[in-house]
């Protein structure tokens, strides 16, 4: 396991080193970029699995496409698992996996910030 880093010495860290294509940073911001997908997992942080509508219902704005679009892309990424039941209907629900689980620290550091600063608008 890594060692823990600090705020102070991975700036320090960034600063002083020269940009590198697999800077983790870098790596996870565009793992968590577009429109949808850091929606759609806070949204699946909420609740142990989720259908379809139900997702499609939480974020209205979202297309159907698109919304099939960013769970694929998630699903290829190891953030969501989407599990067949190959019942009468049949139906797909989707949660988050471990690596998925992992990243609610990230959002609770996120809505920290948003708390502090965002009220001050």
């Amino acid at each position: 396991m890594k060692k823990e880093i600090t705020a102070e010495a991975y700036l320090q860290r960034v600063l002083t080193a020269e940009v590198r294509d697999d800077c983790p940073m870098r790596r996870t911001l565009e793992m968590l970029s577009g429109k949808w997908r850091t929606h759609l997992i806070y949204e699946l942080c909420k609740h142990p699995a989720c259908r379809f509508g139900e997702l499609k219902k939480a974020v209205p704005r979202i297309t159907n496409t698109m919304l099939t679009q960013t769970l694929r892309d998630l699903e290829k990424l190891g953030i969501v698992h989407r599990e067949q039941f190959n019942e009468i209907p049949p139906h797909v629900e989707y949660s988050l996996t471990e690596k998925g689980r992992a990243l609610l620290p990230v959002f609770t550091e996120i809505a920290k910030w948003g708390e502090k600063y965002l009220d001050e608008q």
